[in-house]
């Protein structure tokens, strides 16, 4: 498979590769990350071919915007794909040392607030291209308006009256309508989220951490069916489920962000074994299996070394032969009806 055949997003003309490049990470995520390190991962992924990018406000407090930015500002504009992300406004901490810093293990020293309305929306554009040092972003993405973030169902409808209602769909639109931004879409945790944006909104494209992967193939139910009577596109935000598909079954392995539960680690060593007899890498497999999906456009792991970089291209690269696949379904661990090429 070529990582960097251009693919569009949706019904949008937003071309990517399909090889993309998370932002999150570089959030200092896992670990706080030396600049030197970051700007040298950066770079690896433009010189392999990889253009398109995604990034966020939320990830490190900003930090993730500035470092993307550091090497995006040097490059043609018009040769890569830019997305980030509304729904936090930030401003700084008065007391650095004492203040939310979310998952983060170290980041910047601002505060968010969730704010969906049109005036957020609109100044958290112009406070994002500004730390990027670039006039412009191609996609735009609602971020986080879901329940992992407003626990209830009470708690997310508010917020989506918020969007629509407060005027943050609007500022959307208009920053559309004026050729500011290609299209726009939203970036969600959980896939229950897709249906209550269906409902209320003529969205471009779903950023989808969860749950599309070679763990989980739920979306193709109803989700992935109801986006493309709609043309939006998919872009996989998670395509090694958050760890173990890169890790394999291992002390430590995440799954959705958390510790894996015995269940998954016993599928995984399952598929681990079927790629030990055909000798395919299990990364490989991961990175591959959400492209062959027509909807996904792009999807986008997040390296915070050059290695990383160079392992993702080599994994997109790796020959799989069909009959990988046809084992992984005769042995109940992929669903019959998902595209594998």
């Amino acid at each position: 498979m070529d990582p960097f055949v251009r693919r569009k997003v949706g019904r949008t003309d937003v071309e990517v590769t399909c090889l993309g490049m998370g932002g999150a990470p570089l959030g200092d995520l896992y670990a706080k990350l030396d600049e030197p390190t970051c700007q040298a991962t950066l770079e690896a992924a433009w010189q392999a071919g990889i253009r398109a990018y995604d990034t966020a406000p939320w990830y490190g407090n900003t930090l993730s915007e500035h470092r993307f930015g550091q090497m995006l500002r040097f490059k043609p504009r018009d040769e890569f794909m830019l997305s980030t992300k509304i729904g936090r406004v930030y401003k700084r901490a008065r007391d650095p040392n004492n203040f939310y810093r979310g998952q983060w293990v170290a980041g910047l020293p601002f505060e968010r607030r969730f704010d969906y309305s049109y005036a957020a929306v609109m100044r958290s554009w112009e406070d994002s291209l500004q730390r990027l040092g670039v006039p412009r972003v191609d996609l735009l993405l609602i971020h986080d308006l879901d329940f992992k973030h407003f626990d209830t169902e009470a708690g997310v409808l508010e917020r989506l009256d918020e969007l629509e209602k407060g005027g943050g769909i609007k500022a959307l639109q208009e920053l559309k309508a004026a050729g500011e931004i290609d299209g726009f879409g939203a970036g969600i945790n959980q896939e229950i989220m897709i249906p209550y944006f269906l409902e209320r909104f003529e969205l471009d494209v779903f950023l989808v951490a969860m749950p599309y992967t070679l763990l989980d193939q739920r979306p193709l139910d109803e989700i992935f069916p109801k986006c493309a009577e709609r043309g939006i596109g998919i872009v996989i935000g998670s395509p090694y489920a958050s760890g173990i598909l890169a890790r394999g079954a291992v002390t430590g392995a995440t799954y959705g962000y958390q510790p894996a539960e015995p269940d998954i680690l016993d599928k995984v060593r399952a598929i681990e074994a079927v790629c030990a007899r055909h000798d395919v890498p299990l990364k490989a497999a991961a990175l591959q299996f959400v492209l062959h999906h027509p909807l996904v456009a792009c999807i986008i792991p997040g390296p915070t070394e050059p290695w990383m970089v160079e392992d993702n291209v080599a994994m997109v690269e790796q020959p799989i032969p069909s009959d990988f696949w046809s084992e992984l379904k005769a042995e109940g661990l992929l669903r019959g009806d998902a595209p594998t090429g």
